[in-house]
């Protein structure tokens, strides 16, 4: 069980330094993060962009941290040479920096050079919460919109993965509801049931799934003991998998905005990890998903 990023950033100096390719790196919090990477979990960057404009960034925040520079001024030619850098095994990881989202991940799903593995592409993202003591694992909030039975496995399986590959042996997972009553209407519920019922047949492996179950019985044990709901994981819970898009979206921007949890986030499914941050996050918030995509190798 992980309790913060301190902790995570801990576990990773135990572990060889990954290499990591950031597609357009010529933005100041990229760079800090990178650098902070670099000292705190020994990741290798190889720099994609304008290289000028990456020295003059470099200069202006002290960073005097080894990493590589690829001069690619075209945004468009520096995000697919830093994905095919992945492709051709130069690299572990690849990051967004400067350049638009679908710019972005046409590089990483192009047929020729991307990072296509036949799986499907899901996001997680890893919350540190003051004073739960855990962190708290999201999957999906950021990639699938309405996802089938079959979808939501995989996003499972994607997710159970990476936590495995964090240290935890039999993960506590939430497949959320509005409540904890099957309903042949509520589509959310007949999944969350089959799901549940999977994973009691042994089909992800070691790991405590419970579902349908309402998000706050899920987290509070007085909730769950005010409903009379024989809960094994409300309270210990790691990792929810959401019904929807927007259900993942909403609970993460209220963990950030309104609890001031930290964020970060990955996605999982390609042949490597792949780090999708936003340009307006900030550098703790993409040093803290370097540091979770790491774990992901």
């Amino acid at each position: 069980m992980i309790k913060s990023y301190s902790a995570l950033a801990e576990k990773i100096s135990c572990l060889k330094g990954s290499t990591m390719s950031v597609a357009v790196a010529q933005d100041r919090d990229i760079l800090e993060a990178v650098c902070k990477a670099s000292a705190v979990a020994g990741v290798n960057p190889v720099l994609f962009g304008d290289a000028k404009e990456i020295d003059r960034l470099k200069k202006e925040i002290g960073y005097a941290g080894e990493c590589k520079v690829i001069d690619e001024p075209d945004d468009i030619a520096a995000s697919r040479a830093a994905v095919k850098s992945v492709h051709d095994g130069e690299s572990e990881v690849v990051m967004k920096g400067l350049i638009n989202t679908s710019d972005y991940l046409r590089a990483v799903l192009d047929k020729t050079f991307g990072l296509r593995s036949g799986k499907l592409l899901s996001h997680m993202a890893a919350f540190e919460i003051t004073g739960r003591g855990r962190m708290l694992f999201v999957t999906d909030g950021g990639f699938n919109i309405a996802p089938c039975l079959e979808e939501k496995k995989e996003i499972l399986a994607n997710a159970l993965k990476a936590l495995r590959k964090m240290g935890y042996e039999c993960p506590n997972v939430a497949v959320i509801t509005a409540n904890e009553q099957f309903n042949e209407k509520a589509i959310a519920t007949v999944h969350a049931d089959a799901i549940t019922r999977a994973a009691d047949e042994g089909e992800f492996g070691k790991c405590a799934v419970e579902g349908p179950i309402a998000f706050d019985v899920a987290i509070s044990p007085d909730a769950a003991r005010h409903k009379h709901i024989d809960s094994k994981i409300s309270g210990k819970v790691d990792l929810i998998l959401t019904p929807t898009i927007e259900v993942g979206n909403v609970l993460g921007k209220c963990l950030s905005l309104l609890c001031g949890a930290k964020m970060s986030g990955v996605v999982l499914g390609a042949s490597a990890p792949v780090i999708l941050t936003s340009r307006s996050e900030d550098a703790e918030s993409k040093l803290n998903s370097i540091l979770l995509a790491s774990f992901c190798i």
